[in-house]
């Protein structure tokens, strides 16, 4: 693979009958899942779940999230998920990309990131980063002038 930045967290899905759309490709709204998917994993891979989320109160949410659909995946591809924090501000923001390559045949599928924002889950609202996000995060960040 020819991943955009070095080391990145890998999770794999193979696109089932169930991912497929009337166009005989993954449908798009399955890559959201999925990169939403990939993430969480990379975070427990870190060290933080849903249930510390809970527990502190915080979140990271979604802001702006973009896709770019390169080629299409069909039903039996395997499906390789390549994720990165590239910026952790300390405060309140964070970026997250992907990088989506076919594992048959290594071709690129989708190119994808995230701005996300620290949010309190009770209300809402933007929030600062409670310090055991930025004790787990901020190492992680892969920046993107380091490929």
């Amino acid at each position: 693979m020819q991943w955009d930045l070095p080391h990145p967290y890998v999770w794999r899905v193979t696109v089932q009958p169930e991912h497929v759309d009337g166009l005989h490709h993954a449908n798009n709204a399955e890559y959201v899942r999925w990169c939403e998917r990939a993430g969480w994993a990379h975070s427990v891979e870190l060290g933080l779940d849903v249930t510390n989320y809970q527990g502190l109160d915080r979140g990271m949410a979604i802001r702006q999230a973009e896709y770019d659909y390169i080629l299409a995946a069909r039903e039996g591809d395997e499906l390789l998920f390549g994720t990165w924090l590239t910026k952790v501000d300390g405060r309140l923001n964070m970026t997250r990309q992907f990088q989506v390559f076919r594992a048959a045949d290594e071709a690129l599928i989708l190119r994808a990131q995230w701005q996300m924002v620290c949010i309190e889950l009770s209300s809402g609202k933007p929030k600062r980063m409670p310090q055991v996000f930025k004790d787990v995060y901020c190492p992680a960040v892969v920046a993107p002038d380091s490929a």
